[in-house]
This record gives structure tokens, sequence and C-alpha cells, in this order.
């Protein structure tokens, strides 16, 4: 979990090119966190962001 946005997506773009997977980052509280999408499940999370190594980042809002 991070508090900087800017450090978070570059995590969760840098791990979804790494996993070749999709990646989602969710912001809980104050704090950041990345995860494989497959692996969130019905978390009580806000996703703000995926990201695939095809075709890059998206916002979800």
């Amino acid at each position: 979990m991070s508090h900087d946005l800017t450090f978070a997506q570059k995590v969760a773009r840098h791990l979804a090119r790494t996993l070749m997977a999709p990646v989602i980052l969710f912001q809980v509280d104050n704090e950041f966190g990345v995860l494989p999408a497959d692996e969130l499940d019905d978390a009580d999370v806000e996703i703000l962001f995926e990201y695939d190594p095809y075709s890059g980042g998206r916002s979800v809002h």
C-alpha cells in the first residue's frame, strides 16, 4: 500500500507488464494498492485504474 498515487501507478504499469496480466489500482481509505485483476475478488475497495499489458491503462471512472 502506498500514499503516493504516482508511485502506485508506476508499480501497476510495471506489474502488468511483468505478469502479462491485467492489474487493478485501487484505493482503500487514503492508501493505494495494486493487485492482479483475478485476485481482487469482491473486495470492498474503490477501483481507480485498470492496467492491461497489451492496451495500457484506463481510468475506471
